[in-house]
């Protein structure tokens, strides 16, 4: 552990070299599964960001003149590195967030597979070139990257939540600066390493991890030159930052909150559903935008539903995520558990039954037992707010009206599942909801070659597939005289 952990640079990283922080002050991160404290990483202060900012801008005009074909092969590159190392990748992002080593495995593979899939959109930048309609003319219309960039992200997937970003970014001739999460920022300063060996040119890719956001966000927003934040986070933040960037304009994509629901219907394959049901809940501790949230169950196959998930889910080994067979481990922090805590506190307040063993956790560690609620009311609290934790909250309905209501009636859109064995029903109701994206008879939607991404309070923009490095180019129009 010492030995990988010992190899992954901890400094700020700005045009393709290594540099203290600019007042020589570190902060420590720790292994949420042990409360041990892993190493002590460079704290960056505004002068590394405004330095950071400097270097993207210089490898700008550069970078962008760069023959898409050679920002493919960096990328393509960086996935096979990424590919080869996945199981030190995979440990070093278990040690700093606490996923198990097999959630870890399957995020790197997530991961690179951005790098794989931009690498090959780097090439299909495309326009057009047509007749003017009154003739005499043609119009030619042209993208073009957008120019430097601000990539801030989340300790969940410390990983992915960098590589969609910058896999895009990178294809379509951007520079950037990537403030990473204080609680992870490892990974992503192990990903700079990687992209350095890969070929990125000095000043292509600044990352400055800092134990305050504000202090690294607010001088490189306040450039004018930076043209663009993609930002992954809460949706409070994400309020703020895009009024942040109202004074310079500048483009923003915005991955926020989610509360999703997960519909049963009273034909569902209850296997499929139940099966279904642990991924979207299970993956990464349930500390992720698209886990379910709320589990709307049709009355007539509640019971049975509950029953299973309950059976399923008490089955569940809980440790370390290092340890071998592990499938649930930590949540990132203390204050995390207490929310988690609270949250089924005030369920069970109002009603709502603990249907599980409640198995509890003896030894250091920020655990939370896998959970299920059955007969949650209407008013509690886990129903309306983004429990960011293993607990598996009931309600039922009567018909598709209903359980439409009920997935509704929350302020954010990212993703909704359903399951149902009715072709018509779930095309119906997939086209119905009104949320970014939606899991047909799957808990899984996460896939590069998809565009990923919300409505309502869970934001704009999209990241992954076609979609994905539009976010970085801008449009131009000539208009030619014949």
């Amino acid at each position: 552990m010492n030995d990988l952990i010992d190899r992954v640079p901890k400094q700020v990283f700005r045009n393709g070299s290594w540099w203290d922080s600019a007042d020589a002050t570190t902060f420590g991160v720790h292994d949420p599964g042990s409360e041990e404290w892993l190493c002590e990483v460079a704290d960056g202060q505004a002068a590394d960001a405004e330095a950071a900012v400097e270097a993207a801008v210089a490898a700008q005009d550069s970078w962008a003149a760069t023959p898409p074909r050679e920002r493919g092969e960096i990328l393509r590159r960086a996935w096979q590195l990424m590919t080869d190392r996945a199981d030190d990748l995979a440990r070093l992002m278990t040690l700093e967030m606490g996923k198990s080593l097999t959630e870890s495995r399957a995020e790197v593979t997530y991961a690179a597979e951005f790098f794989r899939w931009f690498s090959e959109e780097a090439v299909r930048i495309d326009g057009r070139y047509t007749p003017s309609p009154a003739g005499g003319g043609r119009t030619i219309v042209t993208k073009q990257p957008v120019g430097p960039c601000l990539l801030v992200t989340p300790w969940n997937f410390p990983l992915a939540m960098g590589t969609r970003k910058i896999g895009p970014a990178i294809a379509a001739g951007c520079t950037m600066i990537v403030k990473p999460a204080q609680l992870t920022p490892l990974s992503m300063l192990n990903l700079a390493a990687l992209l350095a060996e890969a070929g990125l040119p000095d000043g292509v890719l600044g990352v400055v991890p800092s134990t305050s956001a504000s202090r690294v966000v607010d001088p490189v927003l306040g450039d004018f030159r930076v043209r663009k934040l993609s930002f992954t986070g809460s949706t409070e933040v994400g309020r703020k930052l895009v009024e942040q960037c109202a004074p310079n304009l500048q483009r923003t994509s915005m991955e926020l909150g989610g509360n999703a629901p997960f519909l049963v219907f009273p034909d569902a394959d209850l296997d499929a559903a139940v099966r279904g049901a642990v991924t979207a809940k299970m993956r990464n501790n349930g500390e992720s935008c698209v886990a379910a949230n709320r589990f709307h169950v049709h009355e007539s196959v509640a019971e049975e539903f509950t029953r299973r998930l309950t059976a399923e889910l008490d089955a569940l080994k809980m440790g370390h995520g290092t340890e071998d067979g592990v499938q649930v481990g930590p949540l990132i922090s203390i204050e995390q558990r207490d929310k988690v805590v609270e949250l089924v506190a005030d369920a069970t307040d109002r009603g709502a039954k603990v249907t599980t063993s409640g198995q509890q956790w003896e030894g250091k560690g920020f655990f939370y037992p896998p959970t299920v609620l059955a007969d949650v009311p209407s008013s509690a609290r886990i129903l309306h707010e983004e429990v960011f934790g293993p607990v598996a909250p009931i309600t039922t309905f009567a018909d598709e009206d209903e359980a439409l209501r009920l997935a509704h009636d929350t302020e954010f859109g990212l993703v909704a599942y359903v399951f149902t064995r009715d072709l018509d029903r779930a095309i119906r109701v997939g086209e119905r909801l009104r949320t970014g994206m939606a899991g047909l008879n799957t808990g899984l939607v996460s896939n590069a070659a998809a565009p990923f991404g919300g409505v309502k309070s869970s934001g704009f923009g999209r990241e992954g597939g076609a979609e994905g490095i539009d976010e970085y180019l801008d449009v131009k129009y000539l208009a030619l005289a014949v």
